[in-house]
């Protein structure tokens, strides 16, 4: 077959528009041309009185030879790369189910290892310390409409599906894709049930409640396979003797013997980092970020990215990504944004106060928002012990706790006010979405003073490249915290700790999404 790149078409072109392309660019006749599929279809929307369409696409045609030949010289006619994944193993037929391989977590990184060892025929055993995804949502939405308690085994950071579930459900990766983990990832999501199209748009994404039945049938999967999941399991102990491992003890008291371990919880398994430390596996300090979310009304960003295309259903709800490089050294970027999306409450612990993002399917609520974080790093932040980011993490969600009024409500603050520096009274034209709720203060006291002044510089700076970024009415809620793991389980180059055989650590917890994890995707 041949690749063949760089196909412009209008946004609203016909169908057949792109078959006419192929043969227009090989000097096709229409029946030469005996099948083509999509591989990839992205936009171009640095003009926005000419946004248009590109596609990537793989065809055949009798004379596929003879065209690569002809179109040597072109960089856009290629032959199509393979794509098939390549299973790195089985179990052996003599292989000691005795020793079945552990995974510690149910999210994007172990549900995906988890499915991977299944497949393989290795029975893994996966451990989750929070509940089926239908019983966590039960349990999250109680906890943000305020109908039911908090709930720390059982939130939006814990159960099954991980952080991803009450997110985007976007997927990205920033791996090289040599091995082509990225497409098995997608592939699998669409046997479970996600919509064909993530295979091929730029930027694809699920939405949580599509994302929860995909979730739930990856999970039938790995069943069906023999692999077994334990949820309400949580992990006491990692057990090492002579630096490798035995097994794990759950709280409950159980041990279950294992000589390979996949450590892939998220990046809110506080306890669980504590007790691998305490183990003496080696652990280092990583640079993360802070900052809060920012609500705007979806239509302005819309209008700033698409001008008269603002409302295409081509398009979609517009997105953004920004950053800047302020006068006091630190960077402030956008994170995690979310078109058409909501403000969700993230906490995993009692008493504190965690904001993220989160979008259905369909994007169509009413504002925009994404993270406003600040970079911070252990040298210059955290410089006294490997965990000390997680208590820098506490000391900032507990003080978002204290100023919402100590019952979850997070504080947040007008831009317009925030800029000026005192605290907001009343609403503006947009309305918070934040759930539990939000109480107006002042934000100037949420964070430090680096990361207060870096925002303000930045937020008139992305007003220069979003025009209304900075208006008055945008609402920013603290705090955001999560953006990523402030520790790394350090692994070496067979992926095992580099002090603990036996060990895997993997995904966002141990410091590695967004690299080359277990899960090169992840759902953001």
């Amino acid at each position: 077959m041949i690749r063949l790149n760089e196909i412009k078409l209008p946004l609203d072109h016909e169908p057949e528009a792109i078959a006419e392309a192929i043969c227009t660019k090989l000097d096709l006749k229409p029946h030469e041309l005996l099948e083509y599929t999509i591989f990839k279809r992205s936009f171009d929307a640095r003009k926005k009185r000419n946004i248009f369409l590109v596609y990537i696409v793989d065809i055949k045609t009798h004379k596929d030879k003879s065209l690569l030949k002809t179109f040597r010289q072109d960089p856009h006619v290629i032959p199509t790369p393979e794509m098939d994944y390549k299973m790195v193993g089985h179990a052996p037929e003599n292989f000691d189910f005795g020793d079945r391989p552990i995974v510690i977590g149910m999210g994007p990184c172990g549900m995906f290892a988890g499915l991977m060892l299944a497949r393989m025929g290795f029975r893994p055993i996966i451990l989750e310390r929070g509940k089926q995804v239908d019983e966590r949502t039960k349990d999250t939405f109680a906890f943000w409409k305020k109908q039911g308690e908090f709930n720390p085994e059982s939130n939006a950071q814990f159960g099954e599906g991980g952080a991803g579930t009450f997110s985007d459900g976007k997927l990205y990766s920033q791996v090289r894709d040599r091995h082509h983990y990225k497409r098995k990832v997608l592939e699998e999501f669409v046997e479970a049930g996600a919509n064909p199209e993530i295979l091929y748009i730029a930027k694809p994404h699920i939405g949580t409640f599509k994302l929860v039945g995909v979730v739930k049938k990856i999970r039938a999967t790995i069943e069906s396979l023999g692999g077994e999941i334990r949820f309400q399991s949580k992990v006491k102990t990692v057990e090492i003797e002579d630096r490798k491992v035995k097994g794990v003890t759950l709280e409950n008291g159980e041990f279950i013997p294992s000589t390979h371990v996949v450590t892939a919880m998220g990046h809110s398994a506080r306890e669980t980092f504590q007790m691998l430390y305490d183990q003496g596996v080696y652990i280092e300090p990583k640079p993360f970020s802070i900052g809060f979310r920012i609500e705007h009304p979806q239509p302005l960003i819309d209008e700033c990215r698409y001008g008269e295309f603002a409302g295409n259903k081509v398009l979609g709800a517009a997105d953004y990504k920004l950053v800047h490089h302020c006068k006091n050294g630190r960077s402030v970027y956008s994170f995690c944004m979310c078109p058409g999306g909501l403000v969700i409450g993230a906490t995993s612990e009692s008493g504190m106060v965690v904001t993220n993002g989160m979008s259905q399917y369909s994007r169509n609520e009413r504002n925009a928002n994404s993270g406003i974080v600040v970079g911070i790093t252990p040298e210059e932040d955290y410089p006294d012990h490997p965990l000390a980011g997680i208590n820098l993490q506490r000391k900032f969600e507990s003080k978002a706790f204290e100023l919402g009024g100590k019952d979850y409500s997070a504080p947040g603050q007008l831009v317009g006010d925030f800029l000026a520096g005192h605290s907001s009274e009343t609403w503006g034209k947009v309305k918070p979405s934040y759930a539990p709720g939000v109480k107006l203060t002042d934000l100037g006291e949420a964070l430090p003073d680096f990361a207060i002044e870096a925002i303000r510089e930045a937020l008139p700076a992305f007003d220069r490249k979003i025009k209304g970024f900075a208006m008055a009415d945008a609402i920013l809620t603290g705090v955001e915290t999560r953006t990523s793991s402030p520790i790394r389980i350090k692994r070496g180059k067979d992926f095992q700790s580099i002090n603990t055989q036996g060990l895997y650590p993997g995904g966002e917890g141990a410091g590695y999404a967004g690299g080359d994890s277990f899960l090169p995707v992840s759902m953001a």
